[in-house]
């Protein structure tokens, strides 16, 4: 095997979602080509096949199950009969209870995204979709509306926006309202509007801090606290519709003047007075645009796709792209996959539990259930759109590789290697179409010597080849 080939496989894992069968013949040298000519299309896969598939119709479905919902807990309990005890029907066993709508829409999202990341050949769009949502996130755990709607945020906000501008996907994210119902500014009050006067509440500057910290600047970009209040001041009003509609459609945005502080406002030097929400979107623009902004995002991007200490040059180049082209991502895109230092740098990343789990369906050729997704990905510690907290899953290799994550690892390894073993998948030939060039002599034997195929699968995929990009 060439050094060219085993470059070029080595950017696939590094850039893409993991070999198929048949893809190494099919790619061999030309990785970077393939990945660039996904730039240039500037698609990212979308995921299909849902039975609500927008914000108006999640949302309205949501309003009816809490409105039946409430009016089913508050029925009066069934009245009792005399005293008479009548022998009872034979009672036929009950079919199970379908999941409330809010899991079912989130098992419904997740399912459909898996299956959207198994179809592509490279995966550069699929990763930079995952990478932006990650670092845009929101958790399903926080509530049912949240639960309903976290894959349209990533469908809605992210997939449409990956190879356009940063500002517009900033835009769309800030103003979505499942971001607006995880950082609270559905919540937030200006003091000074008719309602704040009126119930004496204030603002919340739970967004208003993370778009600063988390979503541009980044935490060392030079804002002061009183930027993120007047940040939180400019963004009120900034809403979600309620079910009762006045606003707009039952669970999209809405701005309402009623909760809006009034008066101009300074945010980094620079003072706000247009009225209404227009005075949030020119805030946002020029976040967008603040030299802060492209060097966190130059950052973050090095770091999440060649290594958690990447080369300084290959940061400078990401950050001059970004500055120059006024934060065009297809733009960024290119260079880093067109970077030297970037396929060169030692594969010394770990796959996080959704890319291990990705890579391995599309080695195995085997399209997972729901169950299959979701116990795996709870087990390894990164459940579909449930971060701990506002700053996303973890990105460096030492908090995927402690010894409970990788013990969870090995026993996903386990199962997977014996469903995909029952349908007659051979390690040994797998091995070869799936690493290649790249697969170590320690590793082929290992496989090899594996007493049965199960356990030449599960060693397959615990081998540092594939569990590292």
């Amino acid at each position: 095997m060439t050094t060219k080939l085993s470059q070029s496989l080595v950017g696939l894992h590094r850039f893409g979602l993991g070999l198929r069968p048949g893809d190494l013949a099919l790619i061999g040298e030309n990785a970077r080509d393939l990945l660039r000519d996904e730039v240039v299309a500037k698609v990212a896969p979308m995921p299909t096949g849902l039975e609500l598939a927008g914000l108006p119709q999640i949302g309205a479905a949501f309003y009816a199950f809490e409105d039946g919902e409430r009016a089913r807990r508050s029925a009066p309990a069934p009245a009792m009969g005399g005293d008479t005890m009548a022998p009872a029907p034979p009672v036929a066993p009950a079919a199970p209870a379908a999941p409330p709508l809010p899991q079912r829409v989130y098992r419904e999202e997740t399912l459909a995204r898996v299956q959207a990341g198994l179809k592509p050949v490279g995966g550069f769009a699929e990763r930079l979709a995952q990478f932006w949502s990650n670092h845009f996130c929101v958790s399903a755990a926080k509530s049912g509306f949240l639960r309903a709607t976290a894959g349209a945020f990533e469908r809605e906000a992210i997939r449409p926006h990956v190879f356009g501008r940063f500002e517009d996907m900033l835009l769309a994210v800030e103003s979505h309202p499942a971001m607006l119902a995880y950082l609270d500014n559905a919540l937030s009050v200006g003091p000074n509007s008719p309602a704040g006067k009126r119930r004496g509440r204030g603002l919340n500057e739970n967004l208003a801090r993370e778009i600063l910290e988390l979503h541009t600047m980044g935490v060392s970009g030079g804002y002061t606290q009183a930027d993120v209040t007047s940040l939180a001041r400019i963004i009120t009003g900034w809403t979600v519709a309620g079910r009762e509609g006045t606003l707009g459609l039952p669970g999209v945005f809405a701005f309402n003047f009623n909760v809006h502080e009034p008066g101009a406002h300074d945010l980094l030097g620079k003072t706000y007075a247009s009225p209404g929400a227009e005075r949030g979107r020119a805030a946002l623009l020029d976040i967008a645009r603040h030299p802060a902004t492209g060097r966190f995002i130059a950052l973050k991007l090095a770091r999440h796709f060649v290594a958690d200490s990447p080369p300084p040059a290959l940061v400078d180049t990401l950050a001059g792209v970004f500055e120059r082209t006024r934060g065009d991502l297809a733009a960024v895109a290119a260079a880093l996959i067109g970077a030297d230092a970037a396929w060169l740098a030692p594969a010394e990343k770990l796959r996080s539990p959704q890319e291990f789990m990705l890579a391995a369906a599309r080695a195995l050729g085997r399209p997972p259930e729901y169950g299959q997704i979701a116990a795996p990905l709870a087990a390894m510690g990164q459940p579909m759109w449930q971060p701990a907290g506002p700053n996303g899953f973890p990105d460096a290799v030492a908090a995927w590789g402690t010894a409970e994550g990788v013990h969870a690892r090995i026993d996903v390894s386990a199962q997977w290697g014996r469903r995909a073993a029952g349908a007659g998948v051979d390690p040994r030939a797998l091995a070869e179409v799936v690493l290649g060039p790249i697969l170590s002599t320690e590793t082929r034997e290992a496989v090899a010597r594996a007493e049965s195929r199960a356990q030449g699968l599960a060693i397959l995929l615990m081998s540092p080849e594939f569990q590292r990009r």
